[in-house]
């Protein structure tokens, strides 16, 4: 990553904390290298199991008119976390599958970080690049019912997303909803 290119992302990462220039001090000086930023107000996180989450970055990476956003590999909870627009109105339906919005906090490397524990697969470019929920959605679905035939079994529970007022059914198939001006489609 280039210096200019670094300099952008750790402004723009660093937004994100209560207080930018300490965030920014311990990623160059600190003795942990990590900080908490919160979500919901430039961004969601939406985490997903370990190893669905590795196989949907490498497919949203080979996809390559699109420029995946930045995408978090918590080793130790063995968990990856996707950064998407922030959509107070949307609930993401999965098996292991959490979004965290308004009110929640993420610890953080340095934008620059790419080995250890917890570092970013791909990495903020600084731009406000973000991962697009439609093209997130149909990767975990394709990712899951790959998995799901690997390992032999059912598809597991449905990936995807629904306003807070529209669970899903019995349908197996992955259900996307979502809040649309004043009202919900139904």
């Amino acid at each position: 990553m280039a210096l200019t290119e670094w300099t952008r992302s750790m402004e723009w990462l660093a937004a994100a904390s209560e207080d930018p220039g300490a965030c920014k001090h311990e990623w160059q000086n600190g003795s942990t290298g990590v900080t908490l930023l919160e979500a919901g107000r430039f961004w969601d996180v939406l985490i997903v199991p370990e190893e669905l989450g590795l196989r949907v970055a490498d497919l949203m990476e080979e996809l390559t008119p699109l420029d995946p956003g930045p995408c978090l590999l918590d080793a130790r909870r063995r968990r990856v976390g996707f950064l998407l627009p922030p959509e107070p109105q949307t609930l993401w339906i999965g098996t292991g599958v959490r979004l965290l919005g308004a009110g929640t906090w993420i610890t953080a490397p340095a934008p620059h970080c790419r080995w250890g524990a917890l570092r970013w697969l791909v990495p903020p470019d600084g731009t406000g690049t973000l991962n697009m929920p439609e093209v997130l959605e149909v990767a975990l679905q394709r990712c899951a019912s790959e998995l799901s035939r690997l390992q032999g079994r059912c598809a597991p529970a449905a990936h995807g997303r629904t306003a807070p007022d529209e669970m899903p059914g019995s349908d197996p198939r992955m259900v996307r909803q979502c809040a649309a001006g004043a009202g919900v489609r139904r």
